[in-house]
């Protein structure tokens, strides 16, 4: 996904693959499958709430899937890149992989994944988490609606146009909106 998230740490791929396994576990993320050798790991789809592998229906942001990737760097470091996937809707037409959206940023699992990648970038040093998608959240609650109702624009509709002068050619003048 475009918006994953991306930390760099001083280890190596397979090092790298088994500190984010370990990491994901110990924060309650339930890693399915770890390849280190390859430096890729996946989580089972799971509760977002409660953190558990579920067998409900894989559709809207309550139930996620987190992969994380990692490759190679400048000598010595790893990229880890990871994204927390949905399903918003299902279409028997389409493969599900092509039904995956990643969840916004202030759901409680993309923050719980931020965490996880910035408190590696501190163990094991390296270059710290994408700082424009950080968001403090309470991960205990439900993702907050964004307010969307903007203010009307004001205009000016006082100036008018001046007549071009046969002797210099002048541009007309237009209304300007006042902020």
């Amino acid at each position: 996904m475009p918006t994953a998230s991306i930390a760099e740490v001083e280890l190596g791929i397979p090092q790298a693959t088994r500190a984010v396994a370990v990491a994901f576990d110990a924060d309650s993320i339930p890693i399915r499958r770890t390849e280190a050798k390859d430096g890729w790991l996946e989580s089972d789809w799971f509760d977002a709430i409660t953190l558990r592998p579920t067998t409900r229906r894989r559709l809207g942001p309550d139930v996620v899937k987190v992969r994380v990737w990692i490759d190679p760097s400048r000598p010595n470091y790893s990229n880890i890149t990871a994204e927390t996937v949905y399903r918003p809707l299902a279409d028997p037409s389409r493969a599900d992989r092509e039904l995956e959206q990643e969840v916004p940023v202030n759901h409680p699992v993309s923050a719980r994944v931020l965490i996880i990648l910035g408190q590696l970038t501190r163990q094991y040093g390296g270059a710290d988490v994408d700082t424009t998608k950080t968001v403090k959240h309470d991960i205990t609650t439900k993702p907050v609606k964004l307010d969307t109702t903007t203010q009307p624009v004001k205009s000016d509709t006082t100036t008018k146009p001046v007549k071009p002068d046969t002797a210099t050619t002048q541009p007309l003048k237009r209304p300007v909106a006042n902020p």
